[in-house]
């Protein structure tokens, strides 16, 4: 008897137990946590670019990490980004990128973000956009996505400034 009493409170407690834990996991005050964590590492990420903090800057990146630049042959490793990037943050010079509007969106497992922002750089205005993974209690930007805004009025323009590149480029993807 004393098994079976026993049995039936460890279930119990389980079954009661598990969905209050999925409901906080949901809550809006866990989620509203996360998108202040979110927007930290984010925040945090750009200051160390600016500061040109290289271990700084790559740690609070996946080892893993992909970043796609604005020039259509930039799809980079982390590895070949830490190449590319070195000499800037060598010479003291890299980039500062100051977050003007961000929006941040969370997977229902609370360990997956994305998000979108529009960003003041030395480029004008660019927007990034992105997923953060949670590694060992910690987000780390896993992908990254940098792209210059251009008003819809100027694409005409910008279209044909860069026609040639664009032709010679398709050109060389298709022969591989």
């Amino acid at each position: 008897m004393k098994n079976s009493a026993l049995k039936f409170l460890f279930v119990f407690a389980f079954l009661t137990v598990l969905p209050l834990h999925a409901q906080v996991k949901d809550s809006e005050k866990n989620k509203t946590a996360i998108r202040e964590r979110v927007s930290e590492t984010l925040d945090s990420w750009h200051l160390a670019a600016a500061n040109t903090k290289f271990e700084t800057y790559f740690g609070l990146m996946t080892k893993d990490a992909i970043f796609i630049g604005t020039d259509a042959t930039e799809n980079w490793t982390a590895k070949e980004f830490k190449k590319f990037a070195k000499p800037y943050f060598d010479s003291g010079k890299a980039w500062n990128f100051t977050s003007i509007e961000r929006n941040i969106y969370i997977h229902q497992n609370s360990k997956i973000a994305w998000f979108d922002e529009l960003l003041d750089t030395q480029m004008g205005i660019c927007r990034g956009s992105g997923v953060l993974a949670k590694e060992d209690g910690k987000w780390k930007i896993h992908h990254y996505v940098l792209s210059i805004a251009v008003p819809n009025e100027n694409v005409d323009e910008l279209t044909s400034l860069k026609s040639q590149f664009d032709k010679n480029l398709i050109s060389e993807l298709k022969n591989k």
